[in-house]
């Protein structure tokens, strides 16, 4: 079990994660401009578990992903993505055991060629 919180300590959450499977970076608009590293679990092992009240959800383009962030200090934590809302993304950053400058084997997922925002 890990424990995520927002910078302010305002919202946490516990992560059914014994380890870090898969670590990604995207392109899309917003991920390339909050630049977070991330991670992924289904979302039965992703619980709030303090200030629930206290967190944001942004939704835009189509409204599907549901990212949130810290009403107080504005860190993102987690979110829901359009490709597979039964999974919770999550900032890895917000994961104090873990250093971002040691993470290796980071994956790119090109979300500004979103396969959903393909025309047919």
């Amino acid at each position: 079990m890990k424990k995520l919180s927002c910078h302010c300590g305002e919202v946490e959450a516990e992560i059914n994660l014994s380890k870090l499977d898969k670590l990604l970076r995207c392109n899309c608009s917003i991920c390339k401009r909050k630049g977070a590293i991330m991670s992924m679990v289904k979302n039965e092992d992703f619980k709030i578990t303090r200030g629930k009240d206290k967190l944001k959800l942004y939704q835009f383009h189509s409204k599907v992903a549901k990212h949130y962030f810290c009403k107080n200090c504005g860190m993102y934590t987690h979110h829901h993505p359009r490709s597979n809302p039964s999974m919770t993304g999550f900032n890895i950053g917000c994961i104090d055991e873990f250093d971002n400058l040691e993470l290796s084997n980071i994956s790119i997922n090109d979300g500004k060629n979103h396969p959903l925002d393909k025309k047919k």
